[in-house]
C-alpha cells in the first residue's frame, strides 16, 4: 500500500502532523486497481457487519431495513460531512434502553405494535442532534457542551448498559453452553486475536457459537424456503409512528449518544491525523449523524452511529481516504435486497444473542466508566458525587418500576428510568455551584482538549 500517496491531503491545513507517519498514511485510493477498492470497501462491510445487524436481532426490527438504511445513512452523512470524515454509520446500542422500555420483545418474538412507536421516538431524538448543531453553530461550541459534561454523560451511559445486564441473562438462559462459547471467542479473539480476527470478535464468535449450535440441532432452518430470491427491505408498516410517552421516553438517550458521537469523531481525527471537529465541523458531522438516524428510523430502521469498529479498521490499514466507507455502504445496501442475508440472522439461537449481548452490555457501561476516567472527574468533591449518585438511582430504579406515569391535558405520558435520570442529571450539573468543566477547540489545528 505505500506506493500510493496524496501529499496534498498530507499537507492540507487541517492535518495535525504529529501524529501523521507519512511512510504509512493513504488519504486517496485513486492510484489503486478497482479490485483493491472494492476489497478495502468490503473489509469496511465486513467489520460493521456483526455489530450493525445485532441491534434488530435484540429489538425485534428487520435486519433487511437495518442492512438498508446503515448504507444509507452512511452516504447521506458523508454528504453532509463534505466527504471529508472517513466514518461508517452502523446501528446505535445506546437507544437499546429506549426500545425495551417502549417496545419490549414478546416471548422473544418483536412487538410488532409498539416499534413503530418506538421508531417515532428514534425519529425525534435524531432531531435534537440538529438542534444541538444549530446552538453550536449560533453560540460556539465550548458554551453548549458546558451543560454535557462527562460527570452527566458518563454515569448516564453506565445506567444503559446496566439497565440492559438482565436481558442478557435472560437469553443465556436459553442455552448456557452456547452462550459461554460465543463470549469465550469474543474474548479470546479480541485478547489475542491479530489482524482481522481482532477487530471483528462479535462475527466471530457469532460463527463459531452457530457452527456449534447446528451440530446440536439448535437452528431453525424452516424459513430459508418460504422467500423471495430478491424482496424489497423496507415494509410500510415498519413505517414510524408518534407517541408523546415513547418520544419522552427515547429522546433523552441522545443526549448521551451526542456525546459518544464526539467521542468518534475525535477518535477517528485522532488516528487519521486530521481535526475534523474544526473542519468539516463538529456541527456538520452532528447534522449528519441525526439526520440519518431520523431517515432511518422513519422507515423503521434503528438509531445510526459513527462506529468505533471503523476507527479500528483505520487503524489498522492506514487507508484514510473517504471513498473507502462509501463503497462499504453501497455493498450493505445490496446486501439489503436478499432476504436469504436476513433469514440467515434471523436463525441465530437466543442464547448466542445473550452470549453476545453479556459483554456487550457491559462494554456499554465500560464506555461510561472510560468517558468519566478519561476527564479526569473529581468523585472527592460532593457535586460530582451527587450528581453521578442520583443519575444512576434514578435510571435503575425507576427503571425496575417501570419510570413514572403521568397525564397533561388528557395524554398519558410515560416516563422511564432513564429519561428522568437523563433530566435530572443535566438540571443539577446546572444548578449545583462548582461547574468549572471546559470543553475547547482552541483552533483548526489544535486536538480536541478537555479541562475539568
Amino acid at each position: 500500500m505505500k506506493e500510493v500517496k496524496n501529499d496534498k491531503s498530507v499537507n492540507d491545513k487541517n492535518v495535525i502532523s504529529k501524529n501523521i507517519k507519512d511512510d504509512d498514511a493513504i488519504y486517496s485510493v485513486k492510484g489503486m486497481s478497482k479490485g483493491k477498492i472494492l476489497l478495502l470497501g468490503l473489509q469496511h462491510t465486513f467489520a460493521m457487519f456483526g455489530a450493525t445487524v445485532l441491534v434488530p436481532l435484540l429489538t425485534g426490527l428487520s435486519v433487511s431495513t437495518t442492512l438498508l438504511m446503515a448504507g444509507l445513512g452512511t452516504l447521506l452523512f458523508h454528504f453532509i460531512t463534505k466527504r471529508k470524515v472517513p466514518a461508517f454509520l452502523g446501528s446505535s446500542f445506546a437507544f437499546l434502553g429506549g426500545y425495551a422500555a417502549v417496545a419490549p420483545l414478546i416471548d422473544g418474538q418483536p412487538n410488532v405494535e409498539m416499534l413503530p412507536y418506538a421508531s417515532g421516538g428514534v425519529f425525534v431524538a435524531g432531531l435534537v442532534y440538529v438542534v444541538l448543531a444549530a446552538l453550536i453553530k449560533f453560540f460556539g461550541v465550548k458554551k453548549v457542551m458546558r451543560f454535557f459534561p462527562p460527570v452527566v454523560t458518563g454515569p448516564i451511559i453506565i445506567a444503559i448498559g446496566l439497565i440492559l445486564a438482565p436481558t442478557a441473562i435472560s437469553n443465556c438462559q436459553q442455552n448456557w453452553i452456547l452462550a459461554l462459547i460465543a463470549l469465550a471467542v469474543i474474548i479470546i479473539c479480541n485478547i489475542w486475536g491479530k489482524g482481522m480476527i481482532k477487530i471483528i470478535p462479535i462475527m466471530l464468535g457469532i460463527v463459531v457459537s452457530y457452527i456449534v449450535a447446528i451440530f446440536m440441532g439448535e437452528v431453525d432452518f424452516s424459513s430459508f424456503g418460504s422467500s423471495a430470491i430478491v424482496a424489497l427491505p423496507v415494509s410500510t408498516s415498519a413505517f414510524a409512528k408518534f407517541d408523546i410517552s415513547a418520544i419522552i421516553t427515547i429522546v433523552p438517550i441522545a443526549l448521551a449518544t451526542m456525546m459518544e458521537h464526539i467521542g468518534d469523531i475525535s477518535a477517528i481525527g485522532a488516528t487519521t491525523g486530521k481535526n475534523y471537529i474544526a473542519s468539516p465541523g463538529l456541527h456538520r458531522t452532528l447534522i449528519g449523524d441525526g439526520i440519518a438516524t431520523s431517515f432511518s428510523a422513519l422507515f423503521g430502521g434503528p438509531a445510526n452511529t459513527t462506529y468505533g469498529e471503523n476507527t479500528g479498521v483505520l487503524a489498522l490499514t492506514k487507508v484514510y481516504d473517504p471513498l473507502v466507507m462509501e463503497i462499504a455502504a453501497v455493498c450493505a445496501i445490496i446486501l439489503s435486497f436478499f432476504p436469504v442475508v436476513a433469514n440467515l440472522i434471523s436463525s441465530i439461537p437466543t442464547a448466542i444473542i445473550g452470549g453476545v449481548s453479556l459483554i456487550l452490555y457491559g462494554m456499554i457501561s465500560a464506555i461510561g466508566i472510560r468517558n468519566v476516567v478519561e476527564n479526569r472527574i473529581d468523585f472527592t468533591e460532593s457535586r460530582n458525587l451527587i450528581i453521578a449518585a442520583v443519575i444512576l438511582v434514578s435510571a435503575l430504579g425507576l427503571n425496575e418500576i417501570g419510570g413514572i406515569t403521568f397525564t397533561v391535558v388528557g395524554t398519558v405520558i410515560n416516563l422511564s428510568g432513564l429519561a428522568i435520570a437523563a433530566i435530572v442529571g443535566i438540571l443539577l450539573n446546572a444548578i449545583l455551584p462548582g461547574n468549572d468543566y471546559a470543553f475547547e477547540v482552541e483552533d483548526e489545528h489544535d486536538e480536541l482538549t478537555f479541562k475539568v
